[in-house]
């Protein structure tokens, strides 16, 4: 009796796999796999990294040799073996050998693993030498040995998925200048605009030459080089040029065998991987199959999936159809740079075009706890459903610990789970590796604010097209003064109980804050008190920048213009560059800190500060057109954002960007201090640094119950009369008594604020009047109310100056900014 004959067409994820399986589970069946190539299994997800040095051994890229896999799982393996046509009718299939010889190969079963093939546009010029497509170990090494034997300094990617940033990524460091040319406008079509524009973000950071919404139409040969040519008539110049347009499955032989073919161009297969005909199974790139979510077909070109599908159809093909498939929801995860980029499921513009209701949420998290060094920046988008909950996809874009929570969301989303299982998920917690709520928990919770109506979210885009209404940033104001949303009013969170009355109930109120947490607790607090229509934007000030900043383009010219900078800096090297580390404080500390360094220096010496705040890249560019301080270059580095800085001597002042003039005419800040409650004394030492901070004289006219600002803790003692001592009995002795203007509580309510504050880092009472003694604030003690209240000048701080209405007056003259607190 002969033995039951499986003939496996196509090696790799998909065929290799499956004949492994079949022979674990049977020793006793024939196993023939035909591979047109070379090679039956290798990592092809590793091919881009192999071409950038990342992988220096090409061996390391081979899982198994033919001879090594067919030895070991008694298989016949037969390389350079390409199955030109198969006789359904027969059951057998007709093989081209690599001499042209062909022959016949009879089976019972059969399975189709043929991938996919990479889209190559007929576009003139698009045979030159130096173009490439990336699809196996042949293409790559291909496009190696071009490298080896050509100058490669301007590589042009053409195509912005998952794998043409990984190409732009790993020719930039083998030493080219990459650009990328993508006819949408954004990088990474599975993902939202948003999201992929913090991607932009970084690739410009990165120093990627980005042309968005740019149409290839020809390739011409100049020189040594190659003219790309845009249909807008326009081209850039490249070396070489890798084109990642995309695949589409290589059916050919289904169609040939009269096979059905789906309505997406794969082949058509059912929920136990069966192709039309019953003796005929498909995996792979090549399939197309219900998304679970959807219902409807689509083309999933995945290993991990690959890989699922084979081990299914190994167990139908030997032992009946017993298993079906659950089908992919296209997780998937690339490394662009020092970003990590991952998605599942389907993104908000992928269910708007399948007209399913959802919801979308952006939350912004650290990678582990922020006191424990390096915490890092994540950004989570889920979507949902806005009846039960339901999980539709997750995107998240950052450094560290992007793939456990995005594996996580997976799992969920496959088993029909909700935003109500992020919550319950239960994670390992130490503090290098989470907090004690996890990122994806923090999703969770702010899905379940949103679909119990305790929170009302606006989009980015929606807020764009909003017509009418208040928009209310609650930041502090040094975060407001460095960069807002056009049109908003600035009333920091901590003080907008003190202004209610200020703020319109009949219109519709958008709060927005850095990453969107104080604008959801100041929209709690508008809610609870009548106002009815307020809105606070999903994924805060950090993803409306980002989705609303345009990239720039490098034409010739700016190239030209900065290699020019490059040369005319190369003989500055000797000059002495200060390092500071700015990291772990959040705005404005980084700033504050950037500006105390700065005085330490000489003209013409460089700060270099390295700071893991995301807005300090920009924060530290506005400072520098405010103050006239030089910006010699900025990048980014797994996280860390690195603004070099050079001091300019004020009457010379200059900068790469915008001339700023530094004479102050009229250009300082007065504050007069009338209140000792503790919040109040808070804001007030906060907008004073951050308007030092800019190079401004600054005053502060302490007057009345302002007083009890600048007393000190251990105070001499001092001769006062009966009304002196009673007033002394009744006041505050120092800050530390001062209490809240709302919600004091009998001091648990300073108490409170005084912990969170330096739970989050945040800089205390005390260390803010320090800091702006330290920075020039001048403090005036007004002399009138020390004599009606009985406080003697040994009782103040040091540096406090003794005055009255005409110094103050005499210091207000000269500002442009008078505040009353």
């Amino acid at each position: 009796m002969s033995k039951e004959k499986y003939i496996i067409i196509g090696g790799v994820a998909g065929g290799a796999t499956t004949a492994a399986r079949i022979r674990r589970i049977n020793e006793d069946v024939e196993i023939v796999l035909f591979e047109k190539g070379d090679y039956i299994s290798y990592a092809n997800c590793g091919l881009p990294y192999y071409i950038g040095g990342v992988i220096s051994e090409r061996e390391n890229l081979f899982l198994q040799t033919p001879e090594s896999f067919g030895l070991r799982f008694n298989i016949d393996v037969r390389v350079h073996s390409e199955v030109i046509s198969i006789d359904r009718n027969n059951k057998e299939v007709i093989v081209r050998s690599q001499s042209g010889e062909e022959y016949k190969e009879k089976y019972d079963k059969l399975l189709l693993s043929p991938g996919a093939a990479p889209v190559r546009p007929a576009f003139p010029g698009i045979d030159l030498d130096g173009i490439f497509t990336l699809r196996n170990v042949n293409d790559t090494d291909a496009i190696k040995n071009y490298m080896d034997t050509h100058s490669v300094k301007k590589a042009v990617v053409v195509g912005a998925g998952f794998i043409g940033l990984e190409m732009a990524e790993n020719l930039q460091h083998a030493g080219a200048e990459v650009s990328i040319i993508e006819m949408l406008n954004q990088v990474m079509p599975p993902i939202d605009y948003s999201m992929a524009s913090l991607v932009h973000q970084h690739l410009q950071d990165k120093g990627v030459n980005l042309y968005l919404e740019h149409a290839v139409s020809a390739f011409t040969k100049k020189g040594n080089s190659i003219e790309v040519v845009f249909k807008n008539g326009k081209c850039i110049m490249a070396d070489l040029v890798i084109l990642s347009i995309g695949v589409r499955p290589e059916t050919t032989l289904a169609k040939q065998a009269g096979l059905k073919i789906g309505e997406r161009g794969g082949i058509a297969v059912n929920d136990y991987l069966q192709t039309s005909d019953e003796n005929i199974y498909a995996v792979g790139d090549a399939i197309e199959y219900k998304h679970p979510i959807t219902g409807k077909p689509w083309l999933n070109y995945l290993a991990g999936p690959a890989n699922r599908q084979a081990r299914i159809c190994a167990d139908n093909m030997l032992l009946g159809n017993k298993i079906k498939y659950e089908g992919a929801i296209g997780t998937a995860i690339a490394k662009v740079f020092d970003l990590t980029v991952a998605s599942t499921g389907m993104a908000a513009k992928q269910l708007k075009k399948e007209e399913i209701p959802y919801i979308s949420s952006v939350t912004h998290s650290g990678s582990h706890a922020g006191y424990y060094p390096n915490a890092l920046q994540m950004s989570i988008k889920i979507t949902f459903s806005p009846e039960n909950g339901k999980l539709f996809g997750a995107q998240i874009v950052g450094y560290d610990g992007v793939d456990k929570r995005l594996d996580q969301i997976a799992l969920l989303i496959k088993q029909q789970g909700t935003i109500y299982d992020l919550i319950q998920l239960e994670h390992a917690y130490a503090p290098p590796f989470s907090s004690a709520k996890d990122p994806i928990a923090i999703a969770g919770y702010v899905a379940e604010n949103i679909l119990l109506k305790r929170m009302n979210i606006i989009t980015w885009r929606q807020l764009q097209q909003a017509q009418d209404g208040i928009i209310l940033d609650v930041r502090t104001p040094d975060e407001f003064s460095l960069g807002a949303i056009p049109g908003a009013v600035n009333i920091p969170i901590d003080g907008i109980r003190d202004h209610l009355n200020e703020i319109p109930q009949d219109k519709n109120i958008y709060i927005y804050c850095a990453v969107g947490l104080r604008g959801y607790l100041a929209s709690r607090v508008l809610m609870q008190h009548g106002f009815n229509n307020v809105f606070n934007l999903s994924g805060g000030y950090k993803l409306y920048q980002a989705a609303t900043t345009p990239v720039v383009l490098n034409d010739k010219d700016m190239i030209a213009c900065s290699l020019g900078l490059r040369d005319s800096n190369a003989n500055k090297m000797e000059i002495e560059t200060i390092k500071i580390d700015a990291c772990g404080l959040q705005c404005p500390g980084p700033i504050m800190k950037l500006k105390k360094s700065i005085e330490g220096i000489n003209i013409g010496e460089r700060l270099e500060v390295i700071s893991t705040d995301p807005a300090f890249r920009r924060d530290s560019q506005a400072w520098c057109n405010m103050t006239g301080h030089k910006m010699i270059s900025q990048s980014a580095d797994s996280g860390k954002y690195i603004s070099v800085i050079e001091k300019v001597e004020k009457k010379k002042v200059s900068n790469e960007i915008s001339e700023v003039s530094v004479e102050n005419n009229n250009k300082g800040k007065t504050f007069i201090m009338f209140s000792d409650d503790l919040d109040k004394a808070l804001a007030t030492f906060v907008l004073a640094n951050g308007a030092v901070a800019t190079g401004e004289k600054v005053t502060i006219f302490f007057t009345f119950w302002g007083l009890n600002a600048i007393k000190r803790t251990k105070k001499p003692k001092v001769q006062k009369d009966i009304f002196g001592k009673m007033f002394s009995m009744m006041l505050p002795s120092d800050t530390m008594a001062l209490k809240l203007s709302k919600m004091h509580m009998m001091g648990i309510g300073s108490k409170m604020m005084r912990f969170i504050m330096k739970k989050k880092g945040i800089d205390s009472l005390e260390s803010l009047r320090q800091q702006a003694i330290d920075s020039g604030v001048e403090f005036i003690a007004c002399q009138m109310s020390m004599d009606v209240m009985g406080v003697k000048e040994e009782e103040l701080l040091d540096n406090v100056t003794i005055g009255g209405v005409a110094t103050y007056m005499e210091r207000a003259d000269k500002s442009n900014i008078n505040l009353f607190i």
